[in-house]
């Protein structure tokens, strides 16, 4: 049976025992659960017995009052439960099964404790002053889940808060490098007779630094500045260039240097890089620069790679978090990821200070993919087609690029990740997390503990 109990719940059961033991019992009973229960509460469960002034002290004095102490001897290693205690163990199965929860949660074990009048709990928490019915109200709606839902729930958010496209070019150029890169297009535009920035100006100022990385690993694909500006002579026309309104860059700049940005979050980095707008530009498809990849034969796939590689190998966080999250969702079938596969990924990371945090509030991986499977089922869609994140998702990663940058951080860490799920206070992250229970203040007490150290 213990096989379908969470981590959390264990802890409990456990407790119960060790409890039983220092009290002097010869038998574990409901009595002694209900203390493990007040002394393991954390998150929701904490709240609900603060609110009524019970603690793990106060409740052990009531309890004591009605138990009947037997000296019983301390060499025994475990007690046996009583058949009130085992009933109640059963009847959490039920609770589970009910709620459409495949794991037994710490909840569960609430429920049942506070739902069984056979034993001297429910007198012994309403002479405490405690709101049964109140409170199994509460614990109810937070185990009560589908466990099928075809659709995600965060798939259909209307509410959308990302940055307006100009409001997200003003952080593009924020690196060094790209500052470089900006200022040599700048010239290179001004030596022209065009007055607005395009991808070709763009990639012929990257090509332009032949020391660079990323400068070598164009070449191999046949990319020079040379055999670029000499392609580049040739163009007749920059129709290309417009599919959209005329700004500073021209629309497929614009759209190139927009999924830099993006690309840059997705790669861990709070700042855009030469090799950001360069997959940017792959990801466009569009524009004079392309156009020219394309005449030189480049494949835009391998290229793309050979870019990734060397920035996979210096691990940062976030590629790492972003990589399992996509991981898990194809694991639950499902090519959408969003804010609860954020969770999974900081949990699956393990090194970061967002997996130290959740760990020291005990979340683990099996406890958190059984809830969210719970939250979200089991999809069918195929696992070929393109990974897509939620626009709540998206907003998180947004969130978490603009807490790395105000902390002068080149890289988005896995803390900055697990601090912006709680700006999500709906999604489906922190519901897993409620579920789990732990809140919002928790972890972030959790983050400025580890960050201080």
């Amino acid at each position: 049976m213990f096989e379908k109990f969470t981590e959390k719940a264990i802890n409990v059961v456990s407790q119960s025992q060790l409890i039983a033991k220092e009290i002097g019992a010869a038998k574990v009973k409901p009595e002694h659960l209900l203390l493990a229960l007040v002394k393991e509460a954390k998150g929701i469960s904490l709240k609900i017995f603060k609110s009524y002034n019970i603690n793990y002290e106060s409740l052990k004095e009531e309890v004591l009052k009605i138990e009947n102490s037997t000296n019983f001897s301390m060499q025994q290693q475990t007690l046996p439960f009583d058949n009130e205690y085992k009933e109640i163990l059963k009847n959490t199965l039920d609770l589970a099964n009910k709620s459409g929860n495949p794991t037994i949660l710490y909840e569960h074990l609430f429920l049942a404790v506070i739902s069984d009048k056979k034993s001297n709990n429910v007198k012994i928490l309403e002479n405490m002053g405690f709101d049964i019915y109140k409170s199994k109200t509460l614990l109810e709606k937070l185990v009560q889940k589908k466990t099928k839902k075809m659709y995600h729930p965060e798939i259909d958010d209307a509410k959308d808060n990302e940055s307006s496209r100009s409001q997200a070019t003003d952080n593009i150029f924020d690196s060094k490098e790209s500052a470089e890169v900006f200022e040599r297009a700048v010239a290179k535009l001004s030596a022209s007779n065009y007055e607005i920035l395009g991808t070709e100006q763009i990639i012929s100022s990257i090509l332009e630094d032949k020391n660079s990385e990323l400068s070598h690993i164009l070449a191999q694909y046949g990319i020079t500045e040379e055999k670029f500006d000499e392609k580049l002579k040739n163009i007749q026309s920059r129709q290309s260039e417009y599919e959209g309104r005329q700004i500073i860059f021209t629309p497929n700049a614009f759209t190139t240097m927009n999924l830099a940005l993006q690309t840059a979050k997705e790669l861990g980095s709070s700042v855009v890089l030469p090799e950001h707008i360069v997959l940017g530009l792959l990801k466009t498809k569009r524009g004079v620069a392309y156009d020219i990849f394309k005449e030189l034969k480049v494949p835009d796939d391998d290229l793309a790679h050979s870019i990734i590689k060397p920035i996979e190998k210096q691990m940062p966080e976030t590629l790492t978090i972003l990589r399992l999250a996509k991981e898990e969702a194809r694991r639950l079938g499902r090519n959408i990821v969003g804010t609860e596969m954020f969770l999974l990924g900081i949990i699956g990371e393990a090194t970061g200070v967002g997996a130290q945090v959740l760990n020291e509030l005990e979340i683990n991986i099996k406890d958190a993919r059984a809830v969210v499977e719970s939250l979200i089922g089991f999809g069918n869609e195929y696992f070929d087609k393109e990974i897509v994140f939620t626009k709540r998702a998206k907003r998180v990663l947004e969130t978490a690029w603009e807490l790395a940058k105000k902390e002068n951080k080149t890289r988005i860490e896995s803390s900055h990740m697990l601090l912006a799920l709680t700006t999500e206070p709906d999604s489906l992250a922190m519901k897993a997390l409620e579920q789990l229970g732990v809140d919002a203040v928790e972890i972030k007490e959790g983050v400025k503990k580890f960050t201080s150290l």
